[in-house]
């Protein structure tokens, strides 16, 4: 319970002081309202500007999420640095010293140039917002950064930093300073032990773009997705990786993601799953093991745990494999979250091979939604998803099967086309008795 105390304001009796993103609006006609797109800036991070849509649209307002130590201060640091050379840019931090950012500045840059900073990159620490304003008015930056959100309060309002009030208001007149000016605005925000964006849930309405940097601490990979966007594709996702010069773009994700697999392993299988527009194969692992107790556990990391039970039921029921009394693990490789059904039957794939103590084909990948009949069902973008699979050298992939003719499959990579996960799982794993029905080869 927060306690907020409401003023009561009078009612303005001009159309000048009435509060809003200029002293006075206009209604045209929207055949002659202008429809040109204005020219984004130029974003050297490349895998930032894919989030993004193309590069920074002046007059927006981003917000960045994550969990604290995951390096959403590092990756606008970055930014700042790379865009400081042609655009002057204004930091504003309410945690950091500016000498702390300057210290994190030059551990950034490569080495032999850790005196080449950007000198149109200008740092401030401060958290009255009354101030900060003034401080824009006389740099006139075209990029502000603010860190964060939440420590920056209004002397007008009498709650403290970081209530619902303050962060609301906040966010609104740096909403107002961007329309009106033209200024790009950056918003850090903490997120809650439920892994959102602290503060009213009206702070993601008011922004024009949410990023959220996700990860494991203990992992390398970054990935920074954007769950709204007004100027680009939403469930876009960048990969980074963490190392001791920052967040360097991974160009290549799948590659990366699957450097280490160990091959020929039972419980391995390959999924290929779309993140935005880009697709990613993802190596998911499957464990099965006699359960010590009464009730066996289902323990998933990186898939969505009444997924896992689903398909556990549906191997129980329609494959027969006896699941009752085996515990069991699914991890997805290099800290990822799957979400999408697409990748359910690598999943059950993977428990299959477990249980039954045989590999997965290595050269194979595996893309299905699985129904409660035990029935594969077509994902979408399939042809990109086999695409992807096919240039980073996988020479088969098991897919439902396609009851209408569209874009023709891929030449340089053999489909196997099954309806069933009992047939799926046959394939997979060369078992001996393979049927015959369903099945189509190109």
């Amino acid at each position: 319970m927060v306690e907020e105390i409401v003023h009561d304001e009078p009612v303005a009796k001009s159309a000048l002081v009435v509060r809003g993103l200029t002293s006075h609006s206009t209604p045209h006609r929207i055949p002659d309202v202008s429809s040109g797109e204005e020219d984004r800036l130029p974003l050297p991070m490349e895998e930032f500007a894919r989030v993004l849509g193309g590069g920074i649209v002046p007059g927006s307002i981003v917000l960045v999420g994550g969990d604290p130590g995951i390096g959403k201060s590092t990756l606008l640091l970055q930014m700042a640095m790379d865009m400081g050379t042609s655009q002057r840019i204004l930091y504003v931090s309410g945690e950091e010293s500016e000498r702390q950012i300057k210290m994190r500045a030059l551990r950034l840059q490569a080495e032999g140039k850790k005196t080449d900073l950007p000198k149109n990159l200008y740092l401030v620490t401060e958290t009255n917002l009354e101030i900060i304003l003034n401080h824009v008015s006389e740099t006139k930056p075209t990029l502000l950064i603010i860190d964060s959100i939440q420590t920056m309060y209004l002397s007008e309002l009498d709650s403290y930093a970081g209530s619902i009030s303050q962060v609301r208001e906040c966010a609104s007149q740096l909403r107002e300073l961007a329309k009106s000016s033209g200024i790009s605005v950056f918003l850090i925000g903490h997120v809650t032990k439920e892994g959102v964006i602290a503060g009213p849930r009206v702070l993601e309405h008011i922004v024009d773009t949410v990023l959220y940097l996700e990860g494991d601490r203990f992992q390398a990979y970054r990935l920074l997705r954007s769950v709204k966007n007004r100027f680009g594709a939403t469930a876009e996702v960048g990969v980074f990786e963490m190392n001791e010069r920052g967040l360097t773009g991974v160009t290549n994700p799948s590659e990366a993601f699957l450097a280490e697999r160990m091959i020929n392993a039972p419980g391995s299988a390959i999924a290929v799953t779309m993140e935005g527009t880009r697709p990613l194969l993802v190596e998911i692992q499957g464990l099965t093991s006699p359960t010590n107790f009464g009730n066996a556990r289902r323990t998933p990391n990186g898939v969505d745990y009444n997924r896992l039970l689903m398909i556990a039921a549906v191997l129980t029921r329609r494959v027969g494999l006896k699941l009752i009394e085996q515990d069991i693990f699914v991890n997805v490789v290099s800290g990822l979250k799957i979400d999408e059904p697409a990748a359910d039957l690598a999943i059950a794939a993977a428990i299959a091979s477990s249980m039954r103590d045989k590999a997965v084909r290595p050269e194979a990948v595996l893309i299905g939604e699985i129904g409660l009949a035990g029935e594969l069902r077509m994902p979408g973008q399939m042809v990109i998803r086999l695409r992807e699979a096919a240039k980073l050298g996988f020479k088969t992939a098991i897919v439902p099967h396609r009851l209408h003719r569209g874009e023709p499959w891929p030449a340089d990579i053999e489909i196997n086309e099954v309806r069933s996960l009992h047939q799926a799982l046959e394939i997979a794993m060369n078992l001996d008795k393979i049927p015959t029905r369903g099945r189509k080869v190109v």
